[in-house]
């Protein structure tokens, strides 16, 4: 779907800008018109000539030509782009980005860029971590931009963590998806939850989970970037509203997400129930701190909480989809089978804690669609960008019509 496409490709000073060279022969290969914009330091680490000659096009570094005066206008190239792309993104040139410093030609065009802004940060891991980068990276969220979020591994310090740029293959399915798929979702409501609930047992205890809402985030993040009108129904989590058209919903309990979604699923058109809710609360929360004292070990007395996904399920009208999620540790598919059954669910995203690199507290995810008819659907691991798109490509072209 890149055929055609005008792609503005900036790079920056980082050790990952080798990996511009594979990613500007993605694009030119699936037919897209490249511009490569350099950062001054960019040049240190890959040669301009190297991009020109894949791209079939003259590298830009300067406002001007060195050699004919010629001016490379910003504004220009801000009209022709369909999408911007800046691959490696530094801590230095998000910051520039985030605050306006238009010091360079990648900046200004930037911000002259009328055209979606996709950014692919690259740094070490405390730099990543650093409140000052996760501010930056927040508010370039705020202003419409999608940030493909770095993945974790061996870094050019040797260190190991988060901060290695996505892959050149990662980032090409990133931009064909969003032209792919255009405003498949237009005029639709769908409601999602997401990360974890918790429960309470005295003023300072709760009983919760390990999810972190990355998952139940980046379906919203999907839904809203295919022209969706996203509920977000979100447990006590530290993530940022993903852009769009979003109406976040922030809960604690299981009773809290429960009663929030009963009273926007009237209005929805599909529901995503993506959160892991506690099962079990509390039936006695205590007023006061228990103490460690006590003789005796407390008692602490549960009770079954409201079953959300199931609720939904009994009260849906014709043309109203439901999607529930299963995370299992044994006997996963006749689990999540189960699930679908019981909760009247269309479809069923069911991953394993067995498998690596899937579930809680990570980037990727592994899952397997089981629907209502008997399909099933096996996928590879991947980010939970790419796996968010998984899912809603079948939820629109299974359940809503849109081939």
């Amino acid at each position: 779907m890149l055929k055609g496409k005008h792609i503005i490709l900036g790079i920056t000073g980082g050790i990952a800008a080798y990996k511009a060279a594979s990613l500007t022969r993605l694009l030119v290969k699936a037919g897209a018109e490249v511009q490569v914009i350099m950062t001054p330091n960019a040049r240190e680490f890959i040669a301009p000539v190297t991009l020109s000659t894949l791209s079939g096009k003259p590298v830009i570094t300067e406002f001007f030509t060195a050699n004919t005066g010629q001016w490379n206008s910003h504004v220009d190239l801000g009209l022709w782009a369909d999408a911007m792309v800046v691959a490696p993104a530094t801590a230095s040139t998000i910051a520039k980005m985030a605050t306006g410093v238009a010091d360079n030609m990648l900046v200004t065009t930037y911000l002259s860029a009328k055209a979606p802004v996709f950014v692919a940060p690259a740094m070490d891991l405390d730099m990543f971590k650093h409140p000052t980068t996760q501010r930056n990276l927040q508010l370039l969220r705020s202003y419409g931009n999608f940030i493909i979020e770095p993945a974790a591994g061996e870094l050019a310090s040797h260190l190991v963590g988060k901060g290695r740029m996505e892959e050149p293959e990662n980032i090409f399915k990133v931009l064909d998806s969003h032209f792919a798929h255009g405003c498949d979702l237009a005029g639709r409501r769908v409601l999602i939850t997401a990360g974890p609930t918790r429960e309470k047992i005295d003023p300072v205890r709760y009983i919760g989970n390990f999810s972190s809402g990355k998952m139940g985030f980046a379906l919203a993040a999907e839904c809203a970037a295919r022209g969706a009108e996203v509920t977000l129904v979100a447990g006590p989590v530290s993530l940022p509203t993903p852009q769009g058209c979003i109406e976040r919903i922030d809960v604690t309990s299981a009773q809290q997400m429960h009663d929030a979604v009963l009273s926007r699923f009237h209005d929805a058109d599909a529901a995503i129930m993506c959160a892991a809710v506690a099962d079990y609360c509390v039936e006695h929360v205590a007023e006061t701190k228990i103490k460690r004292e006590r003789d005796a070990v407390p008692v602490i007395r549960l009770k079954k909480n409201p079953d959300i996904a199931k609720a939904v399920g009994e009260i849906k009208r014709p043309g109203q989809v439901t999607v529930g999620f299963a995370l299992e540790t044994d006997h996963e598919e006749q689990n999540a089978k189960s699930k679908l059954d019981r909760k009247h669910l269309d479809f069923i995203v069911l991953n394993s804690l067995r498998d690596k690199d899937a579930g809680f507290q990570t980037d990727t995810n592994k899952i397997k669609i089981i629907q209502r008819d008997g399909r099933v659907r096996n996928y590879e691991c991947k980010l939970k960008s790419l796996v968010a798109r998984d899912i809603v490509d079948v939820l629109v072209k299974d359940y809503f019509g849109n081939k």
